[in-house]
């Protein structure tokens, strides 16, 4: 096994503390009473915490705010928690096979007589016969599924609502923008009339959350149909959530300096599972040129 540098990015709350938060990941089993599911890939969610938090450092952010942004992070993917790696491998590799849009505003685009968030079941209703026929049932558990992507409001609402007391006792203020930028990037209409400050922590989310999945091998290989991870292939997703008007091109330069001085080297090390090479290192040095 090839053994990484252990990164020395923020984590601004002790880390006993983040791993409370992260085991807010584990969801009962509702096919096995008893026995939980344990959070899905929560290495990805601390990893995305500390990049936010040094791209919010580097943009200015005050240390306070830093510190509760910080924590939203480390709960952005709450909405998938009970995530069946298996069957939503199954489920999202058939849909990008068919060219079926898999995030809610992307499907809204190309079936706009949706009722807004009711994707899920406007996906259900429309491929449960393909699919069943793919041999993939679109049971009440598969259809749970379906809604960490296409219904993820929905989903991390009531995600959300069930760990509101653990988090009161935990002594964390949860305030409404910390919800809001968790939607950021499947619901940017959400974020319409925000402050600039919290739209910029939202852009910031995305960029981080979107570069350290495009250097995670175990997503990679679970649902996003990649055989391999391609540092030139991040940086261009990340042009065209520019282009998008997704993310702003402050946001975008502050990930690419950081980058090219090396900040985000052991973390992307952990994200594969081995060491960068020679040649990705010396492409990371040039990232803040563009």
């Amino acid at each position: 096994m090839v053994r990484t540098r252990r990164s020395s990015l923020p984590l601004l709350v002790p880390r006993p503390f983040a791993s409370t938060l992260l085991r807010l990941y584990d969801y009962p089993d509702p096919r096995r009473p008893g026995r939980l599911i344990k959070g899905y890939d929560c290495p990805h969610a601390l990893r995305t915490a500390r990049m936010c938090a040094a791209v919010a450092q580097r943009l200015g952010h005050d240390a306070v705010r830093v510190k509760q942004y910080q924590i939203a992070c480390l709960l952005h993917d709450l909405g998938r928690a009970g995530l069946d790696r298996p069957l939503f491998g199954r489920i999202w590799s058939w849909a990008r096979a068919q060219g079926i849009p898999t995030r809610p505003r992307e499907w809204r685009a190309a079936h706009p007589e949706t009722r807004y968030g009711r994707e899920t079941e406007a996906f259900v209703a429309r491929y449960r016969a393909p699919m069943e026929s793919a041999g993939i049932t679109l049971d009440p558990w598969a259809c749970e599924q379906v809604e960490m992507r296409l219904g993820y409001a929905r989903r991390l609402a009531a995600r959300l609502r069930l760990v509101k007391p653990d988090l009161r006792r935990m002594g964390v203020v949860w305030a409404p923008w910390m919800g809001r930028i968790m939607l950021y990037y499947y619901y940017p209409e959400k974020l319409a009339g925000a402050a600039p400050w919290v739209r910029q922590l939202a852009e910031i989310l995305v960029a981080c959350e979107q570069f350290e999945a495009f250097s995670n091998q175990r997503r990679g290989r679970d649902y996003y149909v990649r055989r391999r991870e391609d540092l030139a292939e991040a940086f261009a997703y990340l042009t065209g959530l520019q282009q998008e008007g997704i993310i702003s091109r402050p946001v975008v330069r502050a990930l690419r300096e950081l980058a090219a001085e090396g900040t985000f080297d052991a973390l992307l090390e952990q994200a594969r599972g081995r060491a960068l090479s020679r040649r990705e290192r010396a492409f990371l040095r040039q990232a803040g040129k563009e």
